[in-house]
């Protein structure tokens, strides 16, 4: 196994080994295509003034013709924008090229290309070293590097391959220790698990091609990985983003990964860690911190396309109340709508007044209502959006007229959120509907943008297009023909788009057509549903001044601070199950923390037994929701008893962390902190994680370990070193070494949910809906390492009014209460510091009990002090009381499932009612029976 050590020598040594391999054996290099480039050398190098980097300029070697003639002269500039990143930009020296526009992504510019020299102070240094990283750089021919500053931990370095830099093609590569571990590059569904497999196929390029496709370009663009290393038994994480919306594949071989781009500029972020958790924090710091939830988000959520009335959606809401089952936000997908036209209703299955009167029904209760968008505008002149957009010409245009497609209403045109007018249009249009209609957040769909005809289209004169009563409306019937005449809809170089090398403007817009400015959608189109989602955010925010809640299927980099995210047209099969997991994670580093697969799969029809195991493991997604295709069986979670039984079960759980999940979402808007994370975040010096992507991690300490096999009823886990309590019955205790897995029974309605060890969980509890669970008493569950003398533990949780845009503390608006407990001996304390509390005084919050885990016995001489005055007596709704827990029923190394009667496992002070806007101790002795 490589590993890098911290010696300087032997880092370099070996470094130079990796070099080696890659330039002589990998198969990026060792290629019998024509060589597409001969690198550059640098010519001059200079350093701008007061901290504004270095500039320099290349001159290309030798010029090649293959994917076209390389652009002569290249700029070079590096900047280290802060502390732990550094940026380093490629481009044209002489003429601007495309980049993703500032206004989408806000961040600090580049000089501007003038074509001239840029002065300042020659620079002769073999380093440019920042606080944490450092650039190095070779002349002739030129590469550049990347180390840690401490150790100098090589992270990047493309001294091994040529620089290739034409207009339609950029190559360059760097090498890799074989044993990094890869996460990234997606959107696409990764069979092997979360760790990327070398050798996989990894294109970007937003397309709307079924998630059941492995190892191809889906929805989202985000050319960014983390690599996390091992080095002398630490682990220790930085990430690479290429920020550019153009295609690419990205060909990840083990020793090496080379990035081949078929347009715009390499403008490279490098972001130092050294943890998991710094580098999201630093890269969500660049790209946008993820956006603020609503509470109620966080409930159970109900979709399916194929609701065909307004009583059959009535229907679904009573039969989650009959069964018990949580439920907060009802959907509709274009059911609701007039022949599939945005923005409209469907006057005889979808009456407004019907509509309305329902709405108040399930707002008076707390649930929310959410319908579907597509971008498609019907093209149809007696229709009010499709007049009003062409009045303000807003849509994207194919020689000189708006460009024509084809998607659920017919003929289409696509509105341009590039353009101002076309944003300002869309929050006029999205204005007007939710005077229509009261709805509670957006779901913005086939945004990629999705086209069932490829090409330049006309609407045909011989038939009619939608044909009606068409039972494949996917179909294409415009009169369409290729387009092949231009170098944007056929290119040099062909990414794997749609995983086989199809044509750019395949089922999707035409990649010579314009946005505003000329903008060519070759250059913009994986931008065009983050663009949609921004003005989208715009709308919702501006309406009553709430907080906005918008899904989306296609992201790019930074969708994350706008809308939160479904992982598409899945299959309701086991393996759809498992690759959910990866997905989810994903998009955690990714930047997008709220994010779900469609619970039981979207088609076709899952079993009974399935459905059970995915509610079981849907329940803890972040964005958690049932979604099923109109083809399919109804499978909404009381269609089956056992599979309510077991949504009981796992959303009930839910529900009672609700305030934890909360929490999570506040730490993400904060620090980028993902919801569900690998276990790796927490745990990234144990290895044997780096590849797990059966369970996951909530927060730092909650696991989630979930069946995955049909037919299964115990589960095979593994957890890092500690004690772990199964929070659905905690006196089933796994206390591992960090060895083998462990085999956990799992019964077909039971999951197995843990808290580690060090944790102070908040939860409540619970209930079927959102409003009325965050209004319960809360439980403080405090984890201690089984039978410890000396520990501690800590946690948090935020409680906020979430209808407020903002999440961030305010007198009277939020509350932030920090929990610290400690056993020493016999002494226990579980004390809080409460920020900003006069939120929750006045809306009554109090904790009602506080259960210890790990302890053995029970307690005496209760201590109550609130704002360090005594309050014994004054915080207790009848008189506090201890109760011991029941016998430990170990799991892993000290035993499989042995009852320890010598052993109780935890300690529990109820009867109390402790203010949770006010700052708390609560301190006794333990009390050990003989």
């Amino acid at each position: 196994m490589l590993s890098f050590s911290h010696s300087p020598i032997l880092s370099y040594l070996l470094w130079c080994l990796v070099l080696l391999t890659f330039a002589s054996s990998n198969g990026v290099v060792a290629t019998a295509k024509p060589k597409a480039g001969s690198g550059y050398k640098l010519v001059s190098l200079v350093q701008l003034p007061n901290g504004g980097g270095l500039v320099g300029y290349l001159q290309v070697k030798q010029r090649t013709s293959t994917y076209g003639p390389d652009i002569p002269r290249l700029r070079l500039f590096v900047k280290h924008e802060t502390r732990e990143r550094v940026r380093a930009q490629i481009t044209d020296a002489d003429k601007q090229r495309w980049e993703v526009p500032y206004n989408l992504l806000p961040r600090e510019p580049a000089p501007p290309v003038t074509g001239g020299r840029v002065t300042g102070a020659p620079f002769t240094a073999a380093e440019y070293p920042g606080e944490e990283l450092v650039f190095t750089y070779g002349r002739d021919p030129f590469w550049f590097a990347v180390h840690r500053r401490s150790t100098r931990q090589p992270l990047f370095n493309t001294s091994a391959g040529a620089l290739v830099f034409k207009d339609q093609y950029l190559e360059v590569s760097t090498a890799l220790p074989k044993d990094a571990a890869l996460y990234g590059l997606g959107e696409n569904t990764q069979p092997g698990g979360i760790r990327l497999r070398p050798n996989d196929p990894y294109t970007i390029y937003t397309t709307d091609i079924s998630a059941i496709n492995l190892n191809t370009d889906l929805y989202g663009s985000h050319p960014v990985y983390m690599d996390l290393r091992s080095l002398s038994g630490r682990g220790v994480a930085h990430a690479v983003l290429l920020l550019n919306s153009n295609g690419m594949d990205v060909f990840y071989r083990g020793t090496s990964l080379t990035y081949k781009v078929i347009g715009g500029l390499l403008d490279f972020y490098f972001f130092a860690g050294p943890t998991p958790l710094a580098v999201v924090d630093q890269y969500t710091s660049m790209i946008g911190r993820p956006a603020p939830m609503p509470y109620w988000a966080f409930g159970f959520h109900q979709c399916r396309w194929g609701y065909k009335n307004l009583s059959v959606v009535e229907g679904v809401v009573e039969g989650y109340r009959n069964a018990q089952i949580p439920l907060d936000v009802i959907w509709n997908d274009d059911d609701h709508m007039d022949a599939a036209k945005d923005f409209t209703l469907d006057p005889v299955n979808y009456p407004r007044p019907k509509l309305l009167a329902f709405l108040d029904k399930i707002h008076a209760q707390g649930m929310k209502y959410i319908v579907l968008i597509d971008p498609g505008i019907a093209v149809n002149s007696s229709y009010g959006v499709y007049q009003r957009g062409m009045a303000r010409d807003i849509f994207i245009k194919l020689d000189g007229q708006p460009y024509l497609a084809q998607v659920w209403p017919g003929p289409v045109y696509f509105p341009d959120f590039l353009n101002p007018n076309g944003v300002s249009w869309w929050i006029d249009e999205v204005r007007r509907f939710h005077d229509l209609v009261p709805v509670d957040g957006l779901w913005i769909d086939m945004n990629e943008a999705s086209n069932f005809c490829t090409g330049k289209c006309t609407i045909p004169k011989k038939h009619q297009c939608p044909i009606p009563d068409s039972k494949t409306p996917w179909v294409c019937c415009l009169d369409c023909k290729n387009l092949t005449n231009t170098r944007w809809d056929e290119p040099p170089y062909k990414i794997n788009a749609s995983g086989q090398t199809a044509l750019l403007g395949f089922n999707t817009i035409a990649t010579s057509a314009t946005h505003y400015n000329g903008i060519l959608e070759y250059n913009a189109h994986s931008l065009y549903g983050f663009s949609q989602a921004i003005a989208t955010h715009k709308a919702l925010q501006g309406l009553q001044g709430k907080r906005p809640f918008i899904l989306t299927r296609s992201t790019f980099v930074g969708s994350g601070a706008y809308a939160a995210h479904w992982t598409g047209d899945n299959k309701g099969t086991w393996e759809n199950l498992r690759y959910s997991i990866s997905t989810m994670l994903n998009f955690g580093i990714f930047g997008m923390p709220m994010v779900g697969a469609d619970i039981c799969g979207f088609y076709p029809s899952p079993t009974e037994e399935l459905c059970n195991r995915w509610i079981e493991l849907g329940a803890f997604y972040p964005f958690s929701r049932d979604h099923a295709n109109f083809a399919s069986p109804r499978q909404e979670l009381y269609v089956w008893e056992s599979v309510a039984k077991s949504a009981r079960n796992a959303l009930g759980m839910r529900y009672k962390l609700l305030p934890y999940l909360y929490t999570l979402n506040y730490q993400a808007h904060l620090t980028g902190a993902p919801v569900a994370r690998p276990v790796f975040f927490s745990f990234p010096d144990f290895t044997p994680c780096y590849g797990l992507s059966t369970q996951f991690l909530l927060g730092a300490g909650v696991m989630v370990s979930p069946v995955l096999e049909e037919g299964a009823t115990s589960v095979s886990a593994l957890f890092p070193p500690g004690t772990w309590y199964n929070l659905f019955d905690t006196a089933k205790v796994v206390v591992s070494k960090g060895g083998a897995p462990v085999r956990l029974d799992a019964p077909l309605n039971e999951i197995n949910v843990h808290v580690y060890q060090g944790t102070v969980l908040p939860m409540q509890r619970g209930g079927v809906i959102s409003k009325d669970a965050r209004a319960t008493p809360f439980t403080l569950v405090v984890a201690f390492p089984l039978g410890a003398a000396q520990a501690d533990a800590e946690g948090a949780v935020y409680v906020d009014d979430d209808e407020r845009p903002e999440m961030a503390l305010a007198e009277g608006q939020a509350t932030y209460v920090q929990f610290h407990a400690s056993v020493r001996g016999r002494a226990v304390t579980v004390r809080s510091e409460a920020l900003m509390g006069s939120y929750s005084l006045r809306e009554g919050l109090v904790i009602e009990r506080l259960t210890v885990l790990g302890l053995e016995g029970t307690g005496k001489d209760l201590d109550i002090q609130v704002d360090g005055a005594d309050a014994t007596a004054a915080v207790a709704t009848s008189s506090p009381y201890f109760a011991a827990g029941g016998s430990a029923k170990l799991q892993g190394e000290e035993g499989e499932g042995v009852e320890d009667g010598q052993r109780s496992v935890s300690v529990e002070v109820g009867g109390l009612a402790l203010p949770l806007g006010k700052s708390f101790s609560v301190t006794w002795n333990l009390q050990i029976e003989s």
